[in-house]
């Protein structure tokens, strides 16, 4: 089980930063920056923003920080892989890895330089310019999606090692037990 979990994790990621990178060449390509395109009625609109910061451009005077910050998330998952059975947990943290690393790939190598580059976002909702939520990239959706779906693994019990974590139905406050599931 260890070995798919892990193939799981690999492909997703490899999928996560394809797609990311695409989208981003694509964007840089056919969007200019200031001339969004409006689609799905104005719900999406494509708007080319070269983002220093994180969402809603929280720390755009660190943008440094943000490379150091992803590396250590790509070596906790490394780690991770080493106990890994669980293929949601795998699919989590393939997102996590894939996002991570399609943005990491925008602070190292785009404009203004290593560890300051800025990322490319495209992807506004309800408005051009991100009047009501952040624009973000295929890299921030990888990203979201997997800690959340971390998160909902960990509320409902489930291991990175496939076992999960079960209350027993006793009135004493022991601990949970384990058991595969």
């Amino acid at each position: 089980m260890r070995r798919k979990a892990v193939v799981v994790l690999g492909l997703t990621a490899l999928f996560g930063l394809l797609l990311d990178q695409l989208t981003k060449e694509l964007s840089t390509n056919g969007l200019t920056e200031g001339h969004p395109v409006r689609i799905l009625g104005g719900l999406v609109h494509l708007s080319l923003l070269r983002n220093s910061g994180a969402a809603f451009s929280l720390g755009s005077g660190y943008t440094w920080v943000f490379p150091l910050v992803t590396l250590v998330v790509v070596g906790w998952i490394g780690a991770m892989t080493l106990r890994l059975r669980s293929v949601p947990w795998a699919v989590a943290l393939g997102l996590v890895l894939g996002g991570a690393l399609g943005n990491l790939g925008d602070r190292l190598f785009r404009a203004p330089g290593v560890f300051q580059g800025h990322v490319v976002d495209m992807i506004s909702l309800f408005g051009p310019y991100g009047e009501y939520f952040a624009v973000f990239n295929i890299a921030d959706s990888c990203l979201s999606v997997g800690v959340v779906l971390a998160v909902l693994l960990e509320l409902t019990g489930r291991q990175r090692d496939g076992t999960r974590l079960t209350k027993r139905a006793t009135a004493s406050d022991e601990p949970g037990e384990k058991t595969t599931a």
